[in-house]
């Protein structure tokens, strides 16, 4: 399969794809749904943070491309900067629950009146996709190996992502039937994005470590300001340790994919 295919097909795997099996996780009874959602988010820190470490940054370090270690640290650092800008424009923040404090005041949007915070919702999912679908790509340029992991993180943190999502967007008056067609519409930037890093960044090779470390330093913030907060909702030792297993297990299927893969 030609590096094109596995770009084209992997992007959709964590766009489109994780919306679909989103909304089939809405098909779901209330209660099992809130008693799976949280379990999601715990493996999904872990794929964010084993593809961070484990794959993007080694990768981007040991590029030939890459002459100072400092420089690579420093756009590290700057990515995570960059997304706390992007996040206080509420065009980077996650939900994961009903009930997402940025786009809270949805809930009391009129039944059949798509609320702001709707669109705003739908805005920063497209601009957030188009993102991952670059990093997609960049990683798949540099490692075959590397992108699926990569692809894999994505899906793992977009599907209880896109549940948060679509709860706000009912709240905010949308009918299920819109709200699922506009959360695939908005997906679909990741392909666009894929495509476009496909095109831009195989002509440009050198720049192809850095974006590797700004796709980890999205993860990382991801999984450390966005997830992570929402796990210390629940201190009780027996749901602590359930979250520490998980996050271990995210680790180990990221770990256990990158070097069977290799």
């Amino acid at each position: 399969m030609s590096l094109f295919a596995w770009i084209l097909l992997f992007s959709l795997l964590g766009g489109v794809l994780s919306v679909l099996a989103a909304a089939l996780f809405l098909v779901l009874p209330e209660r099992l749904r809130q008693r799976t959602l949280p379990h999601l988010v715990s493996f999904a820190i872990g794929a964010l943070l084993g593809a961070a470490f484990l794959g993007l940054l080694p990768h981007a370090l040991e590029s030939p491309a890459v002459e100072d270690a400092h420089t690579l640290s420093a756009t590290v650092l700057l990515g995570l900067l960059g997304f706390f800008l992007l996040e206080k424009m509420v065009l980077w923040r996650h939900c994961h629950t009903n009930h997402c404090e940025v786009h809270g005041a949805a809930e009391e949007a009129h039944a059949h009146t798509p609320a702001p915070a709707g669109h705003l919702v739908l805005l920063g999912d497209a601009f957030h996709n188009f993102i991952d679908g670059v990093l997609i790509a960049a990683a798949f340029l540099t490692d075959v190996h590397l992108g699926v992991v990569t692809a894999l993180a994505v899906a793992a943190h977009e599907i209880p992502q896109e549940v948060g999502d679509f709860a706000i967007l009912l709240h905010s008056g949308f009918s299920r039937r819109k709200a699922f067609v506009f959360n695939v519409l908005s997906s679909m930037t990741t392909v666009l994005g894929a495509l476009l890093a496909y095109f831009a960044l195989a002509l440009v090779q050198a720049w192809l470590p850095y974006v590797l470390a700004i796709a980890a330093s999205s993860f990382i913030y991801v999984a450390v300001a966005d997830l992570i907060p929402t796990l210390h909702q629940r201190t009780e030792l027996r749901v602590s340790a359930q979250q520490i297993l998980l996050i271990l297990l995210g680790v180990l299927v990221i770990f256990l994919a990158h070097s069977t893969l290799h």
